[in-house]
């Protein structure tokens, strides 16, 4: 049984409303992201940010038009960006309209947008490191212990978004059948 027999037997149907609802969310992430000022684009910027802070990255956007499909650079950056992106946890989608999303992203020469849109990564940004208290009090009952000095995952209070997370639920689904990099087709 090849590969794409066994992607012929996927138990998720892709159905028209679950596309255009990852569509959708993206459009939303996207422009929450650009407000928050958690987006990087560019193939480069993208390499510089996935090489310094992975940790913080938490969604990939790859965007090639037709024309793009034959560059066989951008295709290598593509295979590389997707396997690092894989190998760290980060959610990771294809589209297939630069133009759509640099509309979106409201790239061009007068806005100081970047020109390059083939990847963009959204991020999240830690408000402060937690600091290690001086003595240890004696610890209390579970239900009056203070929050304060209790343990804390680095992005637990990281910048959150519903679009993100609808994403996310999207890109999981995608990888329970093999698909590992979905592709979204963005609303008109």
């Amino acid at each position: 049984m090849t590969l794409e027999e066994v992607r012929g037997q996927d138990t998720v149907p892709e159905s028209t409303d679950r596309m255009q609802g990852a569509g959708k969310a993206l459009h939303e992430l996207l422009l929450s992201a650009q407000r928050q000022g958690c987006l990087t684009a560019g193939v480069y910027e993208s390499a510089k940010v996935l090489n310094v802070d992975p940790d913080n990255v938490t969604f990939c956007v790859l965007a090639a038009d037709e024309e793009d499909e034959g560059d066989i650079a951008l295709q290598i950056h593509f295979t590389l960006i997707q396997a690092f992106c894989c190998e760290n946890d980060i959610d990771i989608v294809r589209v297939g309209d630069v133009q759509r999303l640099a509309a979106i992203v409201g790239a061009g020469e007068e806005a100081g947008a970047p020109g390059d849109l083939h990847c963009i990564l959204i991020s999240v940004s830690i408000p402060r490191p937690v600091p290690a208290p001086v003595q240890f009090p004696p610890r209390p009952a579970a239900s009056q212990a203070d929050p304060a000095l209790s343990p804390q995952n680095p992005n637990e209070d990281a910048w959150k978004d519903p679009a993100l997370e609808k994403l996310s639920l999207f890109c999981e689904e995608s990888r329970s059948v093999n698909d590992w990099v979905p592709s979204i087709t963005l609303p008109e």
